[in-house]
């Protein structure tokens, strides 16, 4: 019995400081009202030389079309990057996307950016259609389909 004690005491122990050393960060992407079909996005982190780091979500089903995201695309590909269970549905004309992230300190207030890829069929492709830095507060319109992109902690 005492030995089962010890070996959860001590898991806890190792389990906690992992969990301390990272924050909850709630990305916005507010979409302008374009009329159009529901727009495919992107949201990913790059560090502070542009190079892709990691997947935050991906707005849209259907993977045929996650080629027109082509930042993120070229990004994914070059590290071999996974996507399960990161992906849903296409945002519409005028509607909100709030993806919630787990992210370590370490890159926080660290030079590392959110991006937004987005396409729309018939209507084109926007990479890096809006950048904020990884900072609580920030927030940045967008190029294409993205009216408003923030973060907050």
């Amino acid at each position: 019995m005492k030995n089962i004690a010890c070996a959860l005491l001590l898991s806890t122990a190792l389990v906690m400081p992992a969990t301390a050393m990272a924050k909850d960060v709630n990305v916005t992407v507010d979409m302008k009202s374009y009329g159009g079909p529901g727009a495919y996005l992107a949201v990913y982190l790059v560090d502070g030389a542009g190079q892709f780091q990691q997947t935050l979500w991906v707005a849209g089903r259907k993977s045929k079309y996650y080629r027109h995201l082509k930042g993120w695309a070229r990004g994914v590909s070059s590290t071999g990057g996974s996507i399960d269970g990161l992906t849903g549905p296409s945002v519409g004309s005028g509607r909100s996307l709030t993806v919630r992230a787990n992210i370590a300190d370490a890159l926080i207030n660290a030079g590392y950016q959110v991006v937004v890829d987005s396409a729309v069929e018939d209507w084109g492709d926007r990479p890096h259609d809006a950048a904020v830095p990884l900072v609580n507060g920030a927030s940045a319109g967008g190029s294409g389909f993205v009216g408003k992109l923030s973060v907050k902690m």
